[in-house]
């Protein structure tokens, strides 16, 4: 949670403090570079890790038919793919300049298209486990409205680059923050369910009964 509000806040802060760029067509891989591109670099790769870390508590946290291991690796593939972004858009526009720019693009396609993918899954899944059900329609249709979202941004060439794309990574995060928050809860309501489970502690002592 705090690597994902952290992302947040770093990304709207570059909005106003990079006044050399155009917020709303510039792209975020834009402010990677120049001014401040060493925070953003270390903030995508904290969103990476905080990606990675969710999805596998998502998969430990799941029963039965609920617990499959495509989301956790798709949502590892775009983990992996957005710290290729922000790690190779660190030095390879100096050592490879005609390498970057493909680098660059299979990695981030390849991290929305695995990231809305996953969250399509996982919200699935949540509809199959009783202890998560209660999230399954607000995760279902928030994936779905991320999915459109960022076609319509591929599709519609004229939009605006930059503001199209930032919607799009809001809602990932936003949807991100939402089922972190309800993943964190669960870890502290299962202990106190399972430690609030039989009787109350209290050494309960055999009733005599006449022979």
């Amino acid at each position: 949670m705090l690597a994902l509000v952290s992302f947040a806040i770093c990304a709207t802060w570059l909005q106003f403090a990079r006044a050399d760029l155009d917020w709303a067509w510039a792209t975020l891989s834009l402010y990677l570079h120049g001014p401040h591109g060493l925070l953003l670099r270390v903030a995508y790769c904290l969103l990476a890790l905080a990606i990675g870390l969710l999805a596998w508590t998502l998969y430990a946290q799941a029963r039965g038919v609920a617990r499959r291991g495509l989301p956790p690796a798709l949502f590892t593939i775009a983990g992996l793919s957005l710290a290729t972004v922000a790690i190779g858009d660190s030095w390879l526009p100096e050592r490879a300049p005609l390498l970057a720019p493909l680098v660059h693009g299979v990695s981030a396609q390849t991290a929305f298209l695995c990231v809305t993918v996953a969250m399509l899954l996982q919200a699935w899944c949540f509809a199959r486990d009783p202890r998560w059900s209660p999230l399954h329609r607000w995760a279902w249709w928030w994936a779905w409205l991320t999915f459109v979202g960022l076609w319509a941004h591929v599709l519609w060439r004229e939009s605006p680059r930059g503001l199209g794309q930032k919607l799009v990574i809001a809602l990932v995060v936003g949807w991100l923050l939402m089922v972190a928050i309800a993943a964190w809860r669960r870890l502290h309501k299962e202990p106190a369910e399972t430690s609030g489970s039989g009787h109350n502690g209290r050494h309960i002592q055999p009733r005599e009964t006449p022979p």
